[in-house]
């Protein structure tokens, strides 16, 4: 069934909500109004359950059933607008609580006597609007849902247990040679080593969903250790070509790597020297010239002063050529559409004789000539199908990932026989089955009557797949599909953002004992088993961070999305025609063409989403309707301005505001107006400190703000004219707490803090991330913070991270009265001189990370019988007091003898990370870490790993290594990468300025 139910349930559902809390108001209505509203519920509730009877019916509903359908979706939407635009003009209850409470409301009913009056006359229209579609139904013969047993997407939709699917497996995303495709990726991988002098082109051609991309990047990869410089790049048919030549150079310039999961570089001059001192002090065998951060973040002066986002074409075009003309470059430019992008962006690429290579995708054979037309040097590579066997195979392998079960072990559910016979050997369409038939293996016979077997796929064959594997999902995951149609095409998506967006969209709501964020993770979950979207990057503790949706995948959800209204998309890849219907979710994208970003002749004023990605000029603000804007999401929108936010805080209902990567420096005080905000994102932007206004946001639930690299954290509010020993956080937070909020991350406590000791109010609290810490040990912060992080994790704080720059604050936590047991991660960097020793009782622990000023072996002997640590991280957050890590380090030596022992145990463990400028001498123990996978390691100089072939189960050895190391660090790289034994041991040399 093609219909959206589920997007309309949604709807139906937070409408119904917010009618019988408008009928809850004993005093705001005009009389008669409440019998309109009543029968509006009423029918709406009729319809509701219409539409779960449509979820379970079978397919192939008829026009009429489809467009009665959209009627009831837009009543929803209106009657949903009406409400949001007056209700927060009308007076509350509160007045039947005070004296003179007569007087009082009838004083109100004067002042609020035109929002009645209108809100009167909508909701007017809308039960003649509501009668009108129910009549209409039965004059137009549209009747209601047969249920037919043998409906099994009905069943399944009906029978969705949320439940079963609450915890996923933790997994890490690994370098996959692609399946059947082994010779090519050997005769490729000669071609990039070829001896050739000069700048050569790879053109990449086959069908679409063949693996073009899935090659490429693995090729890119594979191959990237041994260049200069490299970038990544989409360009598709309606591309921004100054978008992508942005998206080269911040890629090709000096820049930080991984700082958002490792820690902090060095960024001054004295502490660039650290590692040489400690050297020094430490007298190490390993002659260092220059040692600088664990991270490789090196820019020098004039590197941070180039933005490429502020650049015309030719000034990009100019620093492009200036930083790829010396070097040896690697570029992967995916999907082409025409030998006239080709010819655009290959003139803005210098040639050289440093033995460049380009690598370029596209679905057309004459595009892919003409990129490669020269005989001898380039090379044009056609992608096949594959054949019956590597089609069984990556169909086995893709149904066994859709049923890995959260420990890592395998669902022996029976496979149904030949079914990836019917994908004719193309990869997409036989991992989208795979994913169908592992969450519901009864569809396969469905597929195998639909689709008979053939040789070669179709387009169409392809749609017809994705539309069986559409139509079996429940209506809550067709919504939360459909609402991917909001990103761009190749976009990374970020997990958390995609699932804080479902949670203020009204998606998701808590169900079957589970909380909101707890539901949006099975259903993001559900689409990784269908195969829908596809991990790109995990986090350390196991969950994925990004991820991405085919490119033939989302223009299939694009192309439902804009057939239902669902998502309405201006700009970017699509070249989407201009809506006829009411605008309700927006999403703005760059795009080639100026017309296509242009939202002229379009009625914005029922937008309730707005989205924008690019390099946009300008948003046309005083089009929306701000009464009903709930989600606002305008991360990395340049022309953010102070005057554009007293805009956005006149959108009261608004649920959702991301202002990350903006410029913008303050945050007005009326943001205090938003009383239904819940998500508030304001992180790399130069806001230092939060308004006390902030304190009257009741539904706030998460709190994100500061940037990690460099450490800098956002201040919380602070009482004036208070003194600090005896003040808390704002009055405003003293009443209510601020009970909803979950996460507080990337705050800034230095010096006396009058807000300190408010966070004990912050009892629901589940995340406190600390990025700069700078208090006195003497003083009452920091006793008062002490106490505070004590009583929150006896209240269930599941993640804590500090960065403490100097005052010693972490090494005072040892001294908690009983251990934080309900902790999940756990991060402390700074001059830690030994770990917490109630760190042993943490048996939910599943991520930790620690300075590495307590790499000892006593320090892994503690931690070696954690039974669910997943990633375990040393790193080094140098401060400007060097002496003290000097110390710290050589005492670490001396127990060490020179030499870090790793101990039997760690049994679940799977990820192993050492950022630091100098990495001792390893040594595996047998049966040590028996289920690591990946060990990542930063540095300018190490001495070696030892016992690394005990490790049955470890997969890839990454070594980032700074380019200005010395010679003997070279020499042992080269010989773990050379005596590897099969094992995957890339090394990443980090670019300097």
């Amino acid at each position: 069934m093609e219909l959206v139910v589920g997007a309309s349930e949604a709807t139906m559902k937070s409408l119904l909500g917010k009618l019988g809390g408008l009928l809850a108001q004993e005093y705001t209505l005009i009389r008669g109004v409440r019998r309109d509203i009543q029968y509006i519920t009423d029918e709406l509730s009729s319809m509701q359950a219409f539409l779960r009877d449509l979820s379970s019916a079978p397919d192939g509903q008829d026009s009429r059933m489809k467009d009665w359908m959209k009627q009831i979706r837009d009543i929803a939407y209106d009657c949903e607008d009406c409400i949001d635009n007056f209700a927060h003009r009308l007076p509350d209850d509160s007045f039947s609580d005070v004296r003179c409470s007569f007087i009082a409301l009838r004083i109100n009913e004067i002042l609020s006597w035109w929002p009645r009056r209108a809100i009167a006359s909508n909701i007017a229209d809308l039960k003649v609007r509501a009668q009108q579609i129910a009549e209409r139904r039965s004059r137009y013969g549209v009747n209601n849902p047969s249920n037919a047993n043998g409906s099994s997407s009905g069943a399944r939709a009906a029978t969705y247990d949320i439940a079963e699917h609450q915890l996923a497996s933790r997994q890490l995303i690994g370098m996959k040679d692609p399946v059947g495709l082994m010779t090519d990726m050997e005769s490729l991988e000669k071609w990039v080593n070829k001896p050739d002098a000069g700048r050569a082109v790879l053109s990449i051609v086959g069908f679409g969903g063949v693996g073009k991309t899935t090659i490429a990047t693995a090729l890119y990869r594979k191959v990237s250790n041994i260049f200069d410089c490299r970038a990544f790049v989409t360009v598709s048919q309606n591309y921004d070509q100054d978008a992508v030549l942005k998206s080269m150079l911040n890629q090709v310039m000096p820049q930080d790597r991984g700082h958002e999961q490792h820690g902090t570089g060095i960024e001054n001059l004295e502490e660039k020297n650290l590692a040489a001192q400690i050297r020094s002090r430490l007298k190490r065998t390993v002659p260092l010239t220059r040692v600088y951060s664990l991270q490789g973040n090196y820019r020098s002066s004039e590197t941070k002063q180039i933005r490429p986002e502020t650049m015309d074409h030719d000034q990009l075009v100019e620093e492009l050529k200036r930083r790829l003309t010396e070097k040896r470059y690697l570029l992967l430019i995916d999907d082409i559409w025409s030998a006239k992008t080709w010819e655009s962006i290959r003139i803005c690429l210098p040639e050289n004789n440093k033995g460049s290579r380009i690598i370029v995708t596209t679905r057309f054979q004459a595009v892919g000539a003409t990129c490669s037309q020269r005989d001898g040097i380039d090379l044009l590579h056609t992608v096949d199908f594959l054949n019956v066997d590597d089609s069984k195979r990556l169909f086995d392998q893709s149904v066994s990932e859709s049923r890995s079960n959260r420990h890592g072990e395998k669902v022996e559910d029976q496979v149904p026989e030949e079914i990836w016979k019917i994908c004719g050997g193309l990869p997409l369409a036989i991992v989208t089955i795979a994913g169908l038939v592992a969450c519901n293996p009864s569809k396969s016979e469905v597929c195998k009557s639909l689709f008979p077997a053939v040789d070669r796929l179709t387009l169409d064959g392809v749609s017809r797949i994705l539309d069986c594997c559409y139509n079996d999902l429940p209506g809550d995951l067709k919504t939360c599909t459909l609402y991917l149609s909001i990103f761009p095409k190749g976009w990374k998506i970020s997990r958390k953002r995609l699932t804080r967006r479902w949670i203020a969209e009204g998606f998701v709501s808590e169900k079957q004992g589970l909380t909101e964020e707890e539901v949006a993770e099975t259903y993001f979950n559900q689409l990784m088993r269908r195969k829908i979207i596809r991990p790109v990057e995990h986090c350390s503790d196991g969950k994925v961070k990004t991820f991405q949706v085919h490119d033939m995948v989302l223009e299939y959800i694009v192309s439902k999305s804009s057939e239902e209204n669902f998502i309405t998309v201006v700009g970017g890849h699509w070249m989407m025609p201009a809506p006829r219907n009411k605008v309700r979710r927006l999403s703005m994208q760059s795009s080639g063409s100026k017309h296509g970003t242009s939202t002229k002749g379009i009625n914005l004023c029922q937008v309730r989403s707005l989205t924008v990605f690019g390099g946009l000029n300008q948003l046309p603000f005083r089009s929306f309707n701000n009464g009903i804007i709930q989600v606002l999401d305008l991360e990395g929108w340049k022309g953010l301005k102070e005057k554009h936010l007293n805009d956005i805080c006149k959108m009261l209902v608004l649920k959702y505001l991301s202002l990350r990567q903006t410029e913008i420096a303050k945050i007005p005080s009326n943001i205090g107006k938003l009383e239904y905000l819940e998500t508030l994102d304001i992180r790399e932007t130069n806001v230092g400190e939060l308004p006390r206004s902030v304190g009257q946001l009741k539904r706030i639930s998460s709190i994100l703000g500061g940037n990690k690299n460099p450490q800098k954290g956002l201040r919380l509010p602070q009482e004036k004219g208070k003194d600090p020993r005896k003040s808390m956080l704002p009055q405003e937070k003293r009443k209510d707490g601020m009970k909803a909020l979950r996460v507080l991350s990337g705050i800034e406590i230095v010096g006396e803090s009058t807000a300190v000791a408010g966070l004990h109010q912050l009892t629901g609290l589940r995340k406190l991330a600390i990025y700069k810490l700078s208090i006195q040990k003497d003083g009452d912060t920091f006793k008062e913070l002490r106490s505070s992080i004590e009583y929150l994790c006896s209240c269930g704080l599941q993640i804590l991270a500090i960065n403490d720059e100097s005052s010693d604050f972490i090494n005072s936590l040892d001294s908690m009265s009983s251990p934080p047991i309900y902790l999940i991660a756990l991060e402390l960097s700074g001059k830690l001189e030994r770990p917490p020793q109630w760190i042993s009782k943490l048996h939910s622990l599943n991520k930790l990370t620690l300075s590495v000023t307590v790499l000892r072996t006593d320090s892994l002997e503690l931690l070696r019988t954690l039974s669910s640590l997943f990633s375990l991280t040393f790193s080094l957050s140098a401060a400007k007091q060097d002496q003290e890590i000097e110390d710290i380090l050589e005492k670490n030596k001396a127990q060490s003898d020179g030499e870090i022992f790793i101990p039997f145990g760690f049994p679940s463990l799977k990820l192993l990370r050492l950022f630091t400028p100098l990495v001792p001498k390893m040594g595996f123990s047998e049966n040590a870490m028996p289920a690591l996978e990946i060990i990542e390691m930063r540095f300018e100089a190490f001495e070696g790993l030892l016992g690394i072939d005990t490790l049955e189960k470890l997969q890839e050895v990454h070594l980032r290594v700074n380019d200005q190391t010395d010679e003997i660090t070279e020499l042992l790289v080269e010989d773990l990468k050379n005596n590897s034994n099969g094992l995957k041991v890339i090394v990443d040399h980090i670019v300097t300025a």
